[in-house]
């Protein structure tokens, strides 16, 4: 598994595609989006896949919430692992909208429209459950959310995994994400949030250090 932290792109061929910018810089050009100026902070290519078979493509949305030192995580009791709320971008929704419908879905926190920041992407390519490659761009966004709550609307899997809100110290979300058996979730999804949340602690300390 290849873990790439580099977020730069200034030697990036850049094209217009499918209203976001593909870049030339990677041996996967033609897939790879680059979002307006979102920064990379990472990318996980597992190298599992065939390129020339089926492909699957489904960016994503994740809303980073933090009250009083702890961060909002849906946490699949069923699985033990904990994930940012969010979820996929449907067709013809804007990001923001997403981001706004799968937080009110999962988590039940109404997000404040005005509070909503970027703060980065995570690109993973790997070996698909039935195509032979996914490919995810999985888009991160600071915010905050109203005081008042609404109840969850969950998909029949995230019940089935007992999806539950919790406000958490990162390090222990880290701990549980690495250190637990999650039995046939994705590893990959699970480790994703990790450095996430790795890199947001580091961010947040040299904020606090200035």
């Amino acid at each position: 598994m290849l873990y790439n932290a580099s977020a730069t792109q200034q030697s990036a061929k850049v094209h217009k595609a499918n209203g976001a910018i593909a870049t030339g810089k990677y041996p996967l050009d033609h897939l790879i989006i680059y979002w307006g100026n979102m920064r990379l902070l990472f990318e996980i290519d597992t190298k599992d896949y065939s390129q020339d078979g089926t492909k699957f493509i489904r960016p994503s949305v994740r809303s980073i919430i933090i009250r009083d030192g702890k961060i909002a995580m849906i946490h699949s009791l069923k699985y033990d692992y904990y994930k940012f709320p969010g979820g996929g971008i449907e067709n013809n929704e804007s990001h923001i909208d997403a981001l706004t419908r799968e937080t009110k879905e999962e988590a039940g926190l109404i997000i404040i429209p005005e509070s909503i920041r970027e703060y980065g992407y995570v690109h993973r390519v790997q070996k698909g459950k039935s195509e032979d490659m996914m490919i995810q761009d999985n888009f991160y966004y600071l915010c905050d959310a109203e005081e008042t709550m609404c109840p969850q609307t969950l998909d029949d899997y995230e019940l089935e995994e007992k999806f539950t809100l919790e406000w958490v110290e990162p390090m222990t979300a880290i701990e549980i994400n690495r250190k637990r058996n999650h039995g046939p979730k994705d590893k990959n999804m699970i480790e994703r949030e990790a450095k996430v949340l790795e890199i947001l602690m580091v961010e947040i300390s040299s904020l606090h250090r200035k």
